[in-house]
């Protein structure tokens, strides 16, 4: 794999679908803010393919079942307020 470019937040913005284009080929990058690195753009793992929506949804299913009693939203709201 070839060293990432450095290209500026102004390019990689004016720029971002080629970069992506790029990226989905293997290229890599990384955005600098006034001379400061401030994120990579990376082509993703291989056999990295996320989840389904399915699979993510089972699984707040899964923690909501595992906490016992009921809990209110509007009381997480509150009490988030108060902090």
């Amino acid at each position: 794999m070839d060293r990432p470019r450095v290209v500026s937040a102004f390019d990689a913005k004016t720029r971002l679908s080629e970069l992506l284009r790029e990226t989905e080929q293997g290229g890599s990058f990384i955005i600098e803010r006034r001379g400061k690195q401030v994120a990579r753009l990376l082509p993703p793992e291989k056999g990295s393919a996320g989840l389904e929506l399915s699979e993510v949804l089972d699984c707040f299913r899964r923690i909501r079942e595992s906490i016992p009693g009921t809990v209110s939203v509007q009381a997480l709201v509150e009490e988030g307020r108060r902090i």
